[in-house]
């Protein structure tokens, strides 16, 4: 596979691997070593990043679209995410209420077709 792919999977970010690892293709059989017993660089690129994007807005408790609202365009290091949440910025706090929101009127949404799925079954007996 193709090593955005396996860095999608490792959930790391691409630009911050060994260039042997970004240069190469990996195998299925590699990409489960990898995940079984991870190599120092990705225990530390996993630990310290840069990371994704779908994981710094994770662990933000924002959605990716809010880290763009934010003007958060890079990857950013463990210790740039901490700053961030011991800072609690407008935009950040903003955000965090806002995806809150949204999951909670997700799961709303879930209950109602849930329970409507059930009514229709139950009319069906």
């Amino acid at each position: 596979m193709k090593p955005a792919t396996a860095a999608k999977k490792l959930d790391i970010y691409l630009p911050a691997t060994p260039e042997e690892f970004r240069n190469g293709t990996i195998t299925r059989a590699e990409l489960a070593a990898l995940q079984a017993d991870p190599p120092q660089w990705l225990r530390d690129l996993r630990a310290n990043g840069p990371h994704p994007k779908n994981l710094v807005a994770a662990k933000l408790g924002i959605s990716n679209s809010g880290l763009i609202r934010g003007e958060v365009t890079e990857a950013l290091t463990t210790d740039e995410i901490n700053a961030l949440l011991a800072d609690k910025p407008d935009w950040l706090e903003a955000e965090r209420t806002k995806h809150v929101e949204v999951l909670r009127e997700e799961r709303r949404k879930r209950s109602l077709n849930a329970d409507k799925q059930r009514e229709d079954h139950s009319d069906d007996a």
